[in-house]
């Protein structure tokens, strides 16, 4: 199907980063009792103890430094962080210099750790599944923009718009192309609603919502259409004796008259 030409090849990055140590939660009190309305609600009092809050800090930087590094190179999604195939020397640095942080860390940490773990699977093009993930969305992220166009809200509009182009990174160029023109039509009516809202004239700009929506309309998920099979032409079943049944007449011959 075309839908499966809407990706590049690329990489899914599945990226797990933890601080371990230095930290302890204990638990308290317990109340339990019942509200108004029948409700059961449980209060539980729990306190946290840090025991050196300043490496405890420390380990807080180095592994939002660490994860920074991978995730620069990648274009964040609901499914993970993706790259592209060609950025897989970037993203094997970033890996590196994400490891080192957290080694340069616990070279010197006392009491807490920091743990970066970082997979990469290939996505390949004509990966269906992952296509009809991408194409939901980026179907979804210009649904939002699309809504924020019609309720004049500036900040939904930039949201949706910045991660769409940032997936966009992710589609074949076509795709890519069509994700632009929607980004470009609905950045340049926030910027339109920003300066009519100065003067209380800010209008719904249908042209951008149309540049949206065909944008969108372009990124349905169609993978769920039946096969079309060979099609079954019913016609009446000629009524024929079987071989065996017929019986041919002898022609009758006439007597001779003498």
């Amino acid at each position: 199907m075309s839908a499966t030409k809407t990706l590049r090849p690329g990489l899914l990055v599945s990226l797990k980063s933890s601080v371990e140590g230095n930290i302890n939660y204990i638990p308290g009190e317990r109340e339990t009792r019942i509200d108004a309305n029948g409700q059961e609600i449980t209060e539980i009092e729990t306190t946290r103890v840090i025991a050196d809050p300043d490496e405890f800090k420390r380990a807080g930087e180095a592994r939002s430094k660490a994860r920074g590094m991978i995730s620069a190179v990648c274009v964040k999604s609901d499914f993970g962080l993706l790259c592209t195939a060609a950025d897989r020397p970037l993203l094997d640095d970033a890996i590196k210099s994400a490891h080192a942080i957290a080694d340069a860390f616990n070279a010197t940490a006392q009491i807490t750790r920091v743990s970066i773990f970082a997979i990469v699977g290939q996505v390949a093009s004509d990966d269906v599944e992952a296509v009809r993930a991408i194409n939901s969305e980026v179907a979804g992220l210009l649904s939002k923009m699309e809504a924020g166009l019609r309720n004049l809200d500036v900040k939904a509009i930039r949201e949706a718009a910045n991660s769409a182009k940032q997936i966009g990174q992710m589609l074949s160029p076509d795709a890519a192309v069509r994700v632009q023109m929607a980004v470009d039509a609905a950045r340049s009516s926030a910027r339109k609603i920003v300066k009519a809202a100065e003067t209380a004239a800010a209008e719904v700009d249908l042209r951008a919502i149309r540049k949206v929506t065909e944008a969108r309309t372009a990124f349905l998920d169609l993978d769920h259409a039946k096969e079309v099979g060979v099609p079954r032409q019913e016609a009446r079943a000629l009524d024929l004796v079987p071989e065996a049944e017929v019986k041919i007449a002898k022609p009758k011959q006439r007597a001779l008259e003498l």
